[in-house]
């Protein structure tokens, strides 16, 4: 069956730019799709490797080498003199579950200790030589993998070491990520590493949605004679790619444009100079593509626009984008000034005042109530600067997946010890598996030629590293804790401790008790961005049913454990420990603690005033938990008060 064609997606213009000029030029560094699920994405990326121009491959070279210029340190060379035929250009997707080996390639380390043999097996990087490697959900892929793709796509190579024996071989391919934001996002170090970004969204016109509905519906009942109506079509967009790319060496890019990118990345306080690289690259690229020689304002603009929204300096729960007059600002300001007998220097014709100014969406002024409803029975409070959390972790060691915030046993780390073939699969661990063998050389009637090795020789390395948990928040959203602007307070602290949960790759919940009742706020996720936003639009008021809380917390660990069993829980219980909501409610939230005994919690005791009742102190006793006030949840406070008492100065 034909794939779905390019030039039939509706809509989606800056997607299909992005792809186009990553096409035109691969130094770009690829593109990063992030958007709801249903917008698209797959199926457009799909429909790129269409459009590409075929590739002269050497015969029966499994890394694609150019029979023009073949690769020297090719695992299957040297090509002098060998034949060539030309094919399409692959699109080769990696599955988020792939192991690095599949990635990167593999020895067979029994051949290379055995024969002397360096048998390298390719992987997913030498297959996408010369073409696409897709990467769908890049946003759940282990972070090492998603490193070494990135290193692989800017370097142009990739390099597979195992146990002293190293292979290269060229990796030059465009690659293409696609992620769904509410699934979680990727880490900064790694999102700065994809060349250009966009976010895509379902679009809201009727008529558009119709047009959606109607081609897919004509594509699934019958793809050829649906491809046939758009091939003219593609096979324009090819020839005008293809051309692009042959004027690509030709365009020059001048001074000016040079210092209207670096104007741009300035003013949008981006980290390093990759920016200002990939920015140079695309217009470039984009010049070609527009039939230029020579990079223009609009070329500067369009890659700007392409290449800066996931650079920018932002929090991490910070809505995504650039702002277009900040961007025409700094195009404005890396133009010379032209001199003149009227001309009242660089502040004339506006002042300071009149100055394009920023607002973050969602953000009430400090201090201030957003909402008031109900006769001031509810109301919503905004949260204060986020700070440098103290970092929480769970007791012992698992075997979940990869994170930075508990020891546990994983695929990488140090190494503590190995584990026979029956235990364990993964990197064998080469000292162990000699040792293992050795005893057995004169039984098996070694000749000299080699160590022969078996099956149940083989020995693996068990390392120990970090996992991400599942930080569950539990918040008291009562009438107390909004007195004296507490819940501010209790907003900053949560807040800080998402981030920190967002760096160290965690999932978290929130659930939330008011009133008479508790509520799951939002369902266990890795988009901390979307516990954020919940949490400052959560109101306040009423009473304080601590045990319908607890009870509830309960239930979603106990349901997450069968989810999810590689996850271990942190519970977090954000309150001042009254219990005011149903009868004996001491007595029942006490009951209720009791459910939880041996999951790790910790309480933030939120009580304040010269006269406190020690109640959240006893929650914690009743939970088994950490006792922590809410003024040492700050990492700062908390070593200025080991400084105190220590009597070292600060």
């Amino acid at each position: 069956m034909k794939p779905y064609p390019f030039t039939a997606v509706v809509g989606l213009p800056d997607l299909r730019l992005a792809l186009v000029l990553s096409s035109i030029s691969p130094a770009v560094g690829g593109v990063l799709v992030r958007g709801e699920k249903g917008t698209a994405k797959s199926t457009i990326v799909r429909a790129l490797a269409g459009l590409l121009p075929g590739v002269d491959v050497v015969d029966g070279c499994r890394f694609s080498c150019d029979p023009a210029a073949p690769d020297p340190l090719c695992p299957d060379g040297p090509h002098e003199g060998a034949k060539s035929h030309r094919r399409p250009a692959k699109l080769v997707e990696l599955p988020v579950g792939a192991a690095e080996d599949r990635v990167v390639g593999s020895l067979n380390l029994e051949r290379a200790l055995g024969e002397g043999v360096t048998d390298y097996q390719p992987g997913l990087l030498a297959a996408a030589h010369r073409g696409l490697l897709y990467v769908d959900e890049v946003n759940l892929l282990h972070d090492h993998l998603v490193d070494t793709l990135l290193d692989a796509a800017a370097m142009g190579r990739a390099t597979v070491e195992r146990e002293g024996v190293s292979v290269s071989h060229a990796a030059r391919f465009v690659l293409i990520g696609t992620m769904n934001p509410e699934e979680g996002e990727l880490r900064p170090q790694l999102l700065d590493r994809f060349g250009l970004t966009v976010e895509v969204a379902s679009s809201r016109d009727p008529e558009q949605r119709v047009e959606v509905v109607r081609r897919r519906l004509a594509y699934e009942a019958d793809p050829d004679g649906f491809a046939a109506q758009y091939a003219d079509e593609d096979a324009r967009l090819a020839e005008e790619i293809e051309s692009a790319q042959k004027l690509l060496p030709a365009v020059k890019l001048p001074d000016d444009a040079l210092r209207q990118i670096a104007e741009i990345c300035a003013s949008f306080e981006v980290d390093g100079m990759r920016a200002d690289i990939v920015t140079a690259r695309t217009a470039v690229a984009h010049a070609a593509w527009a039939g230029r020689d020579e990079v223009t304002t609009d070329d500067v603009r369009v890659a700007a626009r392409l290449a800066l929204p996931h650079r920018r300096r932002r929090n991490p729960f910070d809505a995504p984008g650039i702002s277009e007059e900040q961007l025409e600002q700094a195009l404005q300001d890396a133009q010379p000034p032209e001199p003149g007998p009227e001309d009242d220097g660089p502040g004339s014709g506006s002042t300071p005042d009149e100055a394009p100014q920023e607002v973050p969406q969602g953000d009430a002024p400090q201090g201030e109530p957003q909402q008031k409803q109900n006769g001031g029975q509810q109301k919503t409070v905004g949260a204060g600067e986020t700070f440098k959390a103290r970092v929480f972790r769970v007791k012992g060691m698992g075997e979940g997946e990869r994170g930075r915030r508990s020891r546990a046993i994983t695929d990488s780390g140090r190494t503590i010890g190995v584990q026979p073939p029956s235990v364990r699969d993964g990197r064998p661990h080469l000292v162990a598996t000699v040792k293992a063998a050795a005893p057995h050389q004169k039984a098996r009637g070694r000749d000299g030629a080699g160590l022969k090795l078996r099956r149940q020789d083989l020995r693996f390395a068990l390392r120990e590293g970090r996992e991400g948990n599942l930080v569950l928040f539990c918040v008291d959203a009562s009438g107390s804790m909004g007195a004296k602007a507490r819940m501010r307070e209790v907003k900053s602290a949560v807040l800080s401790l998402l981030l920190d949960a967002y760096q160290r790759r965690d999932k978290v919940g929130l659930v939330t008790f008011r009133g008479n009742a508790a509520e799951l706020a939002l369902p266990p996720t890795i988009s901390v961005d979307a516990a954020a936003s919940r949490l400052e639009s959560l109101p306040t008021g009423g009473r304080t049913p601590l045990a319908e809380g607890l009870l509830e917390a309960a239930r979603v660990l106990r349901v997450e454990e069968i989810r999810d069993p590689r996850r271990r829980p942190l519970l977090v219980v954000v309150t001042d420990g009254r219990a005011t909501s149903g009868p004996d409610a001491v007595a029942r939230a006490q009951a209720a603690a009791g459910l939880l005994a041996g999951v790790t919690a910790i309480v933030m005791d939120c009580e304040s005033g010269k006269m406190r009742l020690g109640l959240a102190a006893d929650l914690a006793a009743h939970l088994g938990a950490e006792h922590v006030p809410l003024g040492e949840v700050a990492a700062d406070s908390l070593a200025s008060a080991v400084r105190a008492r220590t009597g070292k100065a600060a």
